[in-house]
């Protein structure tokens, strides 16, 4: 590690050490009840190690070119979803001077299954064309039921995708469906920067349904929930893209939060080593993902 990389590891110690602090005093008040078995410690320090190899498109580091009060919110948002980055359920993504944490399709789900009171892994279903599918609204609920759903193993092909619906088995033994029509998935889709012409939805486009639609029927429970004004405006990989300005500026109005001390840091000296072989830089992890 060259002395810049030592200075910014300092640097985002001691960040680091200051949210932790904040996030201590919000649940010694009161007013933040954390998920069991949640390490906020342990998190964090797993956000350490994925933060040293942190990129922006560029290839520098996020912890060099990131503003400290940025890097600070982003951990904080992290810990306030109750989210883990060693479990892939959500990514730190550079735009721009400004550090965001981003929720992935896997933390929708664990946030629905720990908020939304899911008690199963959401299960999906693609609806092709010739399969034999029924389904029923009920006049008193509004809610959907599946009545029927033949496939034929000769239907599959991701060219002719008809639709797609998601299951959820809920505490209180009911079954949520969730149905969207191709049109509707497409249009989801359509809103991200990719406009559903990524590889993944070019080539695996019934999966891709699969997850959007999930993340539709996971969403509507989050934000049904008794705990939806915790994460409020939270956006996660599939949700619509903003643009850098917008991004940027969401960011800035967070800052407010958490004030980070100007703390000045010392230049550390490097020191006399046996040539070690170079470190790999990783860059974060680019969603391909749409909205719902």
């Amino acid at each position: 590690m060259n002395t810049q990389e030592q200075k910014q590891v300092v640097k985002f110690d001691n960040i680091s050490d200051q949210v932790l602090q904040k996030i201590q005093g919000f649940t010694r008040d009161g007013g933040l009840k954390l998920p069991e078995n949640y390490s906020v410690v342990n998190n964090m320090k797993s956000a350490w190690l994925i933060l040293q190899e942190t990129t922006d498109r560029n290839n520098k580091p996020a912890l060099e070119v990131c503003t400290k009060a940025s890097i600070a919110n982003a951990l904080l948002d992290m810990v306030l979803q109750g989210m883990s980055v060693s479990k892939s359920q959500g990514y730190f993504i550079v735009y721009g001077n400004k550090l965001e944490f981003q929720r992935s399709y896997f933390g929708t789900v664990a946030l629905a299954k720990r908020c939304g009171g899911i008690t199963t892994e959401p299960i999906a279903n693609v609806i092709y064309q010739g399969d034999e599918f029924v389904y029923q609204i009920d006049p008193k609920t509004g809610l959907f039921s599946i009545v029927k759903h033949d496939q034929k193993l000769e239907n599959i092909d991701d060219n002719k995708i008809v639709g797609a619906y998601a299951i959820t088995q809920l505490g209180n033994g009911k079954t949520q469906v969730t149905l969207m029509t191709m049109a509707q998935i497409r249009a989801a889709w359509n809103q991200g920067a990719t406009k559903g012409k990524s590889p993944a939805h070019q080539n695996f486009a019934g999966e891709m349904a699969k997850k959007t639609v999930i993340n539709r029927a996971c969403k509507m429970l989050i934000n049904s929930s008794s705990d939806a004004y915790l994460y409020e405006g939270k956006r996660d990989e599939m949700d619509t893209d903003r643009t850098i300005e917008e991004r940027n500026a969401a960011i800035e109005a967070a800052e407010e939060q958490v004030q980070v001390d100007n703390v000045e840091y010392e230049e550390v000296a490097a020191q006399p080593a046996e040539e070690q072989p170079s470190e790999q830089v990783v860059e974060a992890p680019e969603s391909t993902d749409e909205p719902y």
